[in-house]
């Protein structure tokens, strides 16, 4: 298929239909409006159901019902509409529910701006919800990753029986660029024996939320902390650039990791042997990326936030003391400049 220009909103809603996602339940909120706005035009034409529901928890309830039943389901907000979805997250997570969660950041705490940020890396990474668990969380960098992300989310939802969130922001969510929708690589993914038939002559599917029994519940417990082992060991992922010589290493995602990009090239022109772990994946988080760093002076870790990825960074290098943080919080973007500015003071005249 040729590239086509589009939004990312629209873009991430055209490959959930490629995907086969047939149902929408969703509420809009800036920046990620025209996601429902797309599939609501577009759903309707391949025998899909859009609904945009009275509520934020409303529409992840809808998702709930849908996922029950088999159907690949999409959900998608901003910050402050996923914090109201969590409940339902963690009961599609105790009920081994596959579904879909895109999520455009903004800025925050609370209502705060509609401008992009990624101060959600707690909510959805850590679970924003009650209990021991999680969800798969992808990070794109580019509109076409994004693309591909979701593509391949409904495929890991599918095959791990989990919710998998797409984490983004609202500058890739607004931007325009070339993509092309690409089928997911295959993989062997389960009937869905499990889902629920509705009445009839046929077998019948419970789908049981509630345990009332302490010792039964810790077993679920301990079935899905199998299952999150397997998530960890198979899923991580993430991209190395100019690794191959660096001395000091930047750690972004998202928007993040583009602008850092930029800086490392203006970097590397000035002699600054310099390079970046992007995680694709938040969780699992690509511990694996830092396995051979011993000889990294310095992880300079840049967020539009406050700080909530550069924790798992000092765990994955395991030397709290050799991670710094940059971040801007509330809307603001970074700009390549002054990252230039951060990793030099950092790396000061070690060229």
């Amino acid at each position: 298929m040729a590239k086509v220009l589009m939004k990312g909103n629209e873009a991430v809603g055209k490959a959930a239909i490629e995907a086969g996602c047939r149902y929408f339940f969703g509420y809009p909120i800036t920046p990620q409006s025209e996601v429902p706005e797309y599939l609501s035009e577009e759903l309707p034409k391949v025998g899909g159901v859009f609904v945009q529901a009275e509520s934020e928890v409303a529409a992840i309830n809808m998702v709930y019902g849908a996922a029950a039943a088999g159907a690949r389901v999409l959900t998608s907000s901003s910050s402050p509409g996923i914090a109201l979805k969590q409940e339902g997250i963690g009961y599609l997570s105790n009920a081994n529910l596959p579904a879909v969660i895109i999520n455009m950041m903004r800025g925050g705490p609370g209502l705060g701006t509609i401008q992009p940020g990624q101060a959600d890396y707690n909510m959805c990474v850590k679970g924003g919800s009650n209990g021991d668990y999680q969800n798969i969380v992808l990070a794109p960098s580019t509109v076409q990753e994004a693309v591909d992300m979701v593509i391949e989310a409904f495929d890991l939802a599918d095959y791990y029986l989990i919710p998998v969130i797409i984490l983004s922001d609202g500058l890739i969510g607004q931007m325009m660029e070339p993509v092309e929708f690409k089928p997911a690589p295959p993989r062997n993914l389960p009937e869905k024996t499990w889902a629920l038939t509705g009445k009839g002559d046929g077998e019948k599917h419970m789908i049981v939320n509630l345990t009332l029994e302490a010792i039964e519940c810790e077993k679920q417990n301990l079935k899905l902390q199998e299952k999150y082992r397997a998530i960890e060991e198979n899923e991580q992922a993430w991209e190395d650039y100019c690794m191959e010589d660096a001395e000091y290493a930047f750690v972004a995602y998202g928007t993040s990791a583009r602008i850092v990009k930029t800086s490392i090239d203006a970097l590397r022109e000035q002699g600054y042997k310099v390079g970046l772990i992007r995680p694709k994946t938040l969780y699992p988080f690509p511990e694996k990326a830092f396995a051979n760093t011993s000889h990294i002076k310095k992880f300079m870790t840049v967020e539009m936030s406050m700080g909530q990825m550069v924790h798992d960074v000092k765990i994955a290098c395991n030397d709290k003391e050799k991670v710094v943080f940059y971040g801007r919080a509330g809307g603001v973007i970074l700009t390549p400049e002054e990252v230039v500015e951060f990793g030099k003071s950092v790396m000061g005249g070690d060229k």
